[in-house]
């Protein structure tokens, strides 16, 4: 860990006692309020608000809301366009999370920062993993990278020490989202059972919503020839993209946007482009784009356009949803792969 980064889980670390040290004087300042509040029957009947949850990134944000709806507010850690792999928790992280109802990570070693954020915080509330009963991908699985997500591998807590050889980009897959779903449905249903039906009501159109775009994908990509399915991406986080549709992804890194790319990776991949004619190259929303520019540039392929990959778009755009990223993928691999070189 860098010393910015250091410096950063100090200040982190340290921001609990001073949220404690702040609510005491608040206390003492106050207490004729704090009674009347207490002793007043009438200042507690407000209007329920709605659940505060918290989704480590932006697919899992939108899976909340989606299945939420106005029964839930939430607030993601880290947003659109943005690097999971880069992330460090800010001060304000703590804040948010101790605020929390409800906390949805995804598990599998993605959120390494999230053990000792959820302590910073002292967080005593529920916290899902949405990943919960999917069969993660490994290296023996054909994804032949290893994996570097972050400094922690604590194990279990919070579902998130699957174990260093997991691929933890499982959202890829249409069949494992609709796991993440009900996951996601089940949580907001134990936290708030009062609204389960709504919450069952939502999640049972948005499923529908999502086998419609799945056969979709499906007969998109049934236009592909043996041929024409070999892409190169930034880094190896579209394996299970690959195994859902019947693709193949190379890249230079491994699971991970921190992961540097060996020399001979680089060579490997110059020499399998011009060997096996693979031509098609594709940049990531979250990753710098020169690595892709560059083989591209020496194994004579072409830049087929910009995939999502561990990040929705802005809102407002066509890949600011799950459904919408996935139908701008299809679209984008499609275009890029049946390009002529």
């Amino acid at each position: 860990m860098n010393t910015a980064a250091k410096l950063c889980w100090m200040f982190v670390l340290t921001l609990p006692l001073l949220l404690v040290g702040q609510a005491a004087e608040a206390g003492q300042s106050n207490p004729v309020n704090t009674a009347s509040a207490s002793s007043n029957p009438a200042s507690s009947a407000t209007p329920k608000r709605p659940l505060q949850v918290v989704a480590s990134f932006s697919i899992l944000g939108d899976w909340v809301a989606q299945v939420g709806g106005d029964y839930v507010a939430v607030k993601t850690l880290i947003g659109a366009n943005q690097d999971a792999h880069a992330f460090q928790p800010r001060p304000r992280d703590v804040q948010t999370i101790a605020a929390a109802d409800l906390v949805v990570l995804n598990g599998l070693g993605f959120e390494g920062w999230s053990e000792r954020l959820i302590h910073s915080a002292n967080y005593q509330g529920a916290v899902v993993v949405a990943s919960r009963g999917i069969q993660p991908l490994t290296p023996v699985d054909g994804a032949h990278h290893h994996h570097h997500h972050g400094a922690d591998h604590d194990g279990d807590k919070h579902g998130e020490g699957e174990g260093e050889g997991d691929d933890p980009h499982a959202w890829h897959d249409p069949a494992n989202a609709a796991i993440y779903v009900a996951n996601i449905r089940d949580a907001l249903i134990a936290r708030d059972p009062a609204n389960g039906d709504a919450y069952r009501n939502r999640a049972a159109n948005y499923l529908q919503q999502l086998a419609e775009t799945t056969a979709w994908a499906k007969g998109q990509f049934a236009r592909l020839p043996a041929n024409q399915r070999r892409a190169i991406t930034n880094h190896d986080a579209f394996q299970y993209l690959a195994r859902a549709f019947d693709l193949r992804f190379e890249s230079p890194a491994g699971w991970s946007t921190e992961s540097q790319p060996s020399a001979r990776n680089i060579a490997r991949l110059i020499q399998q482009m011009r060997q096996q004619q693979v031509h098609a190259l594709f940049l990531e929303n979250i990753s710098d784009p020169r690595m892709v520019q560059q083989l591209a540039k020496e194994g004579g392929g072409t830049l087929g356009g910009k995939l999502y990959s561990d990040a929705l778009d802005a809102p407002g755009t066509a890949a600011a949803t799950y459904l919408g990223m996935m139908r701008s993928n299809v679209d984008t691999l499609l275009r890029g792969l049946t390009a002529t070189p």
